[in-house]
């Protein structure tokens, strides 16, 4: 993963209006009050033993870690951010605003600043929608506060 590259992403998540309605860019999903990305996506693990998906696993936390040392640097230290409530009241049926309802469904935790300046909320977690599926480094930008 290039830090370079993933810090300029996330300046371009915190910079400019959300869309109007829900849609894909060349990075990830947008929608009203929130844009996300994925910063990095590893390889699929439908032949795996599970071994290289441990690696995987180890190797995406470690992604997180090292970007969220330089974000600490700007922005101070950030909130750890559970959602596994969220995503319990999501399959329970409660409504839960997005981007957070849609993300707890896929990553068990996030690290949180508010962006200075920006109003925004900006989530750095790792993703993986099933574990025969690669892991995904995102960043979500958001003006929806955490539930």
């Amino acid at each position: 993963m290039d830090i370079a590259k993933a810090l300029a992403e996330i300046d371009r998540l915190c910079a400019g209006p959300f869309p109007a309605e829900h849609t894909w860019t060349d990075t990830g999903s947008a929608g009203p009050g929130h844009r996300t990305a994925a910063l990095a996506t590893g390889d699929d693990f439908w032949e795996d033993d599970g071994s290289r998906r441990e690696e995987a696993a180890d190797q995406y936390a470690c992604y997180r870690d090292g970007l969220a040392e330089r974000l600490t640097e700007h922005w101070g230290p950030p909130q750890e951010f559970s959602l596994y409530s969220v995503c319990v009241r999501t399959v329970e049926g409660e409504e839960v605003p997005e981007p957070w309802g849609s993300l707890s469904g896929h990553v068990p935790d996030v690290q949180l600043w508010r962006a200075p300046g920006t109003g925004r909320w900006i989530a750095l977690g790792v993703s993986q929608h099933d574990k025969e599926l690669p892991f995904q480094l995102l960043a979500v930008a958001t003006d929806v506060d955490p539930p």
